[in-house]
């Protein structure tokens, strides 16, 4: 499966320079059959590649390559009610959610690709209220399984910590000399890794990011467990 993925192509990442310099609906149109050639045809062989490494870090998380409806994202932005009305993502991205999951919020593992950054790991992005509230409360009544995330050394080695934007003031019925209330503040939980555009335009691309959904099993374990799925 894996032998399938190539690497990214070089118009993959020069696609989405181009499209940054260009992003309005003519040249796009214009660029649509390169865009499924050079962007979504290969991000969907990494996806397919991925999908049996996957299941062996962990049963519940879905690698789905169709183009529409599966882990990829949609390259068209939701303008309606933004000031920024570039009609288009100037990146590609996909996301391996949890089989349970309904929306893009739950927990899951994330690929970012755009032309100066290749990022990927795992977490949970922008929680909603309900799930937050379980992770802020599991953070809280149990310091010392937060601990064993934030220390395990695999996950160290991987990672820069935790990250998330967090609010400025700890949440409602938190103590502000709570363990760990940076971490409860927070209102996403992830941890990312990158490497270089070279390095993406390679087959071993696979098994780098294969490792880095590895150490984050932690942190995973955690969030799976504080919003009640199984890891």
């Amino acid at each position: 499966m894996a032998a399938d993925f190539k690497g990214f192509p070089k118009d993959f990442f020069a696609f989405f320079k181009e499209l940054k310099a260009n992003n309005e609906r003519p040249w796009f149109e214009e660029n649509k059959e390169r865009y499924k050639a050079s962007v979504v045809a290969p991000m969907s062989d990494f996806i397919s590649a991925m999908s049996p490494r996957l299941a062996k870090i962990s049963k519940y998380f879905v690698a789905d390559p169709r183009p529409n409806g599966g882990s990829m994202f949609r390259i068209y932005r939701d303008v309606r009610f933004a000031k920024d009305k570039r009609p288009y993502k100037e990146h590609a991205a996909c996301h391996f959610r949890h089989a349970n999951a309904k929306n893009v919020h739950a927990p899951g593992f994330y690929m970012h690709f755009a032309p100066d950054e290749v990022r990927f790991g795992g977490g949970m992005w922008m929680l909603e209220p309900e799930p937050l509230a379980k992770v802020r409360q599991a953070i809280a009544s149990d310091p010392k399984a937060w601990r064993k995330v934030v220390e395990d050394k695999s996950f160290k080695a991987a990672f820069d910590g935790i990250h998330g934007e967090a609010l400025a003031r700890p949440p409602r019925g938190f103590d502000a000399e709570q363990p760990y209330i940076d971490d409860i503040k927070r209102k996403s939980f992830f941890a990312m890794s990158e490497t270089s555009v070279k390095a993406a335009q390679s087959p071993k691309l696979v098994g780098e990011v294969e490792a880095s959904f590895k150490a984050a099993k932690p942190l995973m374990q955690f969030l799976c467990k504080a919003v009640g799925v199984p890891y």
